[in-house]
């Protein structure tokens, strides 16, 4: 189970199972979407069942749980692609930009792997959560975006550590910057799309490769997995240069297009 599947990693995910055989359930909001990957995907004998979903509404989590379930009686993997992030300073973002973020990426994690938690404890599944090296280090401009993979990575943890004896398979992947339209409908200060990236695209890590190195890290059962250098940089500069890497962070951060920090 994939949410989030329309676009990006979540995308390539659905791609990156269904190619190995996987029965994929893809959710997402864009309904038109999930139905040309389904039919594309029915077209080349493998398996995807589309199921609208809106994270933030605990009723359609629960219902995203049971069509799994009454589709194929069991899941054994659920994977937490969800999300969207946010551009402006917290001086200036209105509150219910934060909530929204919140609602979609710490709020959609939760009520998922809530509804999932039994049927994964009864196949002892693997749980996972596509997190960010924003949930290790706060980045300027995206605090309701951060704030929510810090949440995220904490409840996987404690998920985690409940489960010890269950042998439910937790994993926290972090992705650095990737390729994918999460920078263009992020939410500006007034809860607007961005509608543009700031980023060079071209320049990140594709989605597909993302999706490959998460499917291997669930065969592999690991319990946190960080891509690209520059993420892994941050992680361990954060652990024991903390006050360097904000100078670090600020400037890169400075110097993005149009950047709510000048």
């Amino acid at each position: 189970m994939i949410t989030g599947a329309s676009s990006g990693i979540g995308e390539a995910l659905v791609i990156e199972f269904a190619g190995q055989g996987a029965r994929v359930v893809a959710a997402a909001r864009n309904t038109a979407k999930l139905q040309q990957m389904q039919t594309s995907l029915h077209q080349k004998g493998q398996h995807m069942l589309a199921v609208a979903t809106d994270v933030s509404r605990e009723t359609d989590c629960q219902n995203l749980i049971q069509a799994a379930i009454d589709k194929y009686g069991k899941i054994d993997v659920i994977i937490n692609n969800a999300g969207i992030s946010m551009r402006a300073l917290f001086q200036d973002v209105d509150i219910d930009v934060l909530k929204q973020v919140m609602d979609v990426n710490f709020w959609g994690t939760a009520y998922c792997s809530k509804y999932a938690l039994p049927h994964l404890q009864a196949s002892q599944g693997s749980l996972v959560a596509v997190s960010s090296v924003a949930g290790y280090k706060g980045l300027p401009g995206r605090t309701g975006y951060s704030a929510s993979k810090f949440a995220i990575q904490g409840l996987m943890e404690v998920i985690r550590i409940e489960n010890l004896h269950t042998n439910v398979h937790v994993l926290i992947a972090c992705p650095g910057f990737t390729s994918s339209n999460i920078r263009n409908v992020a939410l500006a200060a007034d809860g607007s799309r961005q509608g543009e990236s700031p980023l060079n695209e071209n320049k990140l890590m594709s989605a597909t490769t993302v999706a490959h190195k998460i499917a291997r890290a669930i065969y592999k059962r690991k319990n946190n997995i960080i891509l690209t250098a520059q993420g892994k940089a941050i992680v361990y500069l954060n652990k024991f240069v903390p006050h360097f890497l904000n100078k670090m962070v600020f400037r890169h951060f400075l110097h993005e297009p149009n950047s709510p920090l000048k």
